[in-house]
């Protein structure tokens, strides 16, 4: 696919592709010179949020039924509790 460059050095992302990768308005793009050729790499960065989404969903087919950030948040509460109660002893 073409796309054209603006006279003030802007692209248009053509529909098809931002459609396949997801980019919409607000999202960054990095642009990297690919050495010794006049190619160029260009791959949208993900933001925080999208990554944390991404995340959480990875190992859930492990534990079906179960929520493992609440379990770990629990266990780490729990931990937190004995610390406190052994330094107070």
């Amino acid at each position: 696919m073409i796309a054209n460059v603006s006279s003030d050095n802007t692209v248009t992302i053509p529909d098809e592709i931002g459609r396949r990768l997801g980019i919409k308005p607000g999202d960054r793009l990095d642009w990297a010179p690919l050495d010794g050729t006049d190619a160029v790499l260009v791959r949208r960065l993900v933001d925080r949020g999208e990554l944390a989404r991404r995340l959480c969903g990875l190992g859930a087919h492990l534990a079906p039924g179960r929520d493992l950030v609440g379990e770990l948040e629990a266990e780490r509460e729990r931990e937190d509790l004995e610390r406190v109660r052994s330094l107070g002893a």
